[in-house]
């Protein structure tokens, strides 16, 4: 008996609370700031990794053409060099081969992420066309 006097006391206590408690919804105006955090976040975060991709590309091809120049210089001229070839410089094209079989091999998956990053970047802004692409800033970290 005490127990269902207390349950219909605690029952009439938060319905008097909740009464005086209206739904208050937040604006548009702040519906719409948080919405474009949200995507702005996930634009940079994407725009962020193309420009490391990027930089890694191009610091690699840089590498990747100055390796190709290096074996060039050592593979000589003549049509018969490979036959007469020190062993020294044919363990050097060996190494310069495999270094650059390597670096085209990444070359070729930066080239896939990179374009993959765009079209995620792009699928982002089709899904959100009110949505500002963040601006580019010229203060981004280096790969």
């Amino acid at each position: 008996m005490f127990q269902l006097f207390l349950r219909a006391r605690a029952h009439s206590y938060f319905r008097s609370k909740l009464a005086n408690q209206q739904f208050k919804a937040r604006s548009a105006d702040r519906d719409a700031e948080t919405d474009q955090l949200r995507v702005s976040s996930i634009l940079g975060a994407i725009e962020n990794a193309l420009h490391a991709a990027e930089l890694e590309q191009s610091g690699l091809n840089r590498r990747v053409e100055d390796v190709l120049a290096r074996a060039a210089v050592t593979i000589g001229n003549g049509t018969d060099e490979y036959l007469e070839r020190e062993p020294l410089d044919s363990h050097h094209q060996d190494l310069f081969s495999a270094e650059i079989s390597n670096g085209q091999r990444r070359l070729k998956e930066l080239a896939t992420e990179i374009t993959h990053f765009k079209f995620m970047k792009a699928a982002v802004l089709s899904r959100f066309p009110d949505i500002r692409p963040p601006a580019a800033s010229d203060g981004r970290r280096g790969a």
